[in-house]
């Protein structure tokens, strides 16, 4: 049976799978370190992704790509799994956890624009009004709903590093889009398969984590963390529903709908991790923040039907 807006669905199934993986990352980043967790959560997608390859592909590496798709995929990997999370690390410490997803919902327009120089993709103007619509509603939510961060002895203050910081992750994750949806276009016209392109992005985030840790020696954090048997557990469920079946659905995703269109559609993270702290940690949610998912669902609505030409 035919999945009806299979690339739609792809990224409403991404936001889900990443707001699992980010409640995962944040109970083993309390533990052991997020700079850790970063790196120990692509070895083990890596090792997953490869699990996948072999029994879906019948051949457990990326071997059949060709080198513009390695260029590209690798670029991307780069820029989205290492530049764009190290931005995004960083921010959070320098704006706070509110601010710093703020700035991050700069990264559909950007993946957008980016579709458009870079990949013909000509959104119409209904396109850009669900744009507006959903991250208005995610905005709102981000503001009203307290995100879980841990105590600290001075406010967060807005600095113009911070902001930068902030605007460099969201263009990390939205250029990371465009380079995979360029990566994934094949010279026959077809389209290079998404698990095995994931494979490729995870493996350029673990060379430029490694050469980082190397730098800085902090390996000591990575040996540590193994021994740590329950956050071991978290990570591992993070890297399989975040870097492994989240960004495949991704990587599917931009393959069948603009890259614009899709970024937004998994920019609803926020309001996919309401349900999960009223399930899991049974916070209060308020009425604003319930409105401004509906506002970003409605918005959503609208991608859905409102094909882009």
């Amino acid at each position: 049976m035919e999945i009806p807006y299979p690339g739609e669905m792809a990224a409403v199934a991404t936001a889900f799978c990443w707001a699992v993986s980010v409640m995962s990352f944040d109970a083993a980043g309390r533990r052991v370190g997020s700079m850790a967790v970063n790196l120990i959560r692509l070895l083990i997608a890596f090792v997953l992704l490869t699990g996948l390859t072999t029994l879906l592909r019948g051949r457990p590496l990326p071997t059949d790509a060709p080198p513009s798709t390695w260029l590209y995929l690798s670029l991307s990997g780069f820029v989205g799994f290492f530049l764009g999370d190290l931005c995004l690390f960083r921010s959070f410490l320098l704006l706070g956890p509110r601010l710093a997803t703020l700035l991050m919902s700069l990264a559909p327009p950007l993946a957008a624009l980016g579709g458009i120089v870079l990949l013909d993709q000509h959104l119409r103007p209904l396109n850009w009004v669900g744009m507006a619509v959903t991250l208005s509603g995610v905005a709102w939510v981000v503001i009203e709903r307290p995100l879980r961060e841990p105590p600290v002895h001075r406010p967060h203050k807005v600095t113009p590093w911070g902001v930068t910081l902030g605007v460099l992750a969201a263009t990390g994750q939205g250029l990371g889009m465009v380079l995979g949806a360029m990566g994934m276009r094949l010279d026959d016209g077809t389209k290079y398969n998404p698990i095995a392109a994931t494979q490729i992005r995870a493996l350029a985030g673990i060379v430029g984590f490694s050469v980082l840790f190397l730098a800085l020696r902090w390996f000591g954090r990575v040996w540590a963390a193994l021994g740590e048997r329950r956050a071991m557990t978290w990570i591992t469920v993070g890297a399989f529903a975040g870097p492994v079946a989240g960004v495949s659905l991704a990587m599917l995703s931009i393959q069948l709908i603009p890259v614009g269109v899709a970024q937004t559609i998994m920019a609803i993270l926020p309001v996919m991790i309401i349900p999960l702290v009223i399930l899991i940690h049974k916070e209060h949610v308020s009425l604003r923040a319930l409105i401004g998912a509906i506002i970003a669902l409605v918005g959503v609505g609208m991608l859905f039907y409102s094909p882009a030409s």
